[in-house]
């Protein structure tokens, strides 16, 4: 099923990049913080950039199958999507500022936009893999 194998293969990609490239770059030799910090605005870019890709494959399908497609499916979609709006309109361009700060060598005020992004991350993540699950039960049709 379509939805099944994007939602899964979203859910890998957030994972790999975020809770594994995000903090292993800073352990290569010669990683400064600005080196890592310039390398992650760029790959947290074209992620957010893939996430909207994603979403807009399952949205389309999940519009052309509205009628065939249960409450669940519908709601967890609203939920990733509200979580990607966050991300991108608010969360990003936060973190995006802080980082060229650094970069630039500026003093950068902390702020939670790294910790909340974070969480969204997990959430986001695990709603990915449940709707995944159990998407082709609240399908009337599996084909497709």
């Amino acid at each position: 099923m379509f939805p099944v194998v994007v939602l899964l293969f979203w859910a890998g990609f957030v994972s790999s990049i975020s809770f594994m490239e995000a903090w292993l770059k800073f352990q290569a030799e010669g990683v400064t913080l600005p080196v890592g910090l310039s390398i992650g605005v760029l790959v947290f870019g074209a992620l957010n950039l893939a996430e909207w890709l994603f979403l807009t494959a399952v949205l389309i399908y999940l519009l052309t199958r509205f009628r065939n497609t249960g409450r669940f499916p519908k709601a967890g979609m609203a939920l990733v999507l509200a979580i990607l709006l966050l991300q991108t309109f608010w969360l990003l361009p936060d973190l995006n500022q802080q980082a060229r700060q650094i970069i630039t060598g500026l003093p950068s005020e902390r702020s939670p936009a790294h910790w909340i992004f974070g969480i969204l991350e997990v959430i986001k993540v695990i709603t990915l893999i449940v709707l995944a699950i159990r998407w082709p039960l609240h399908s009337r049709s599996s084909s497709a």
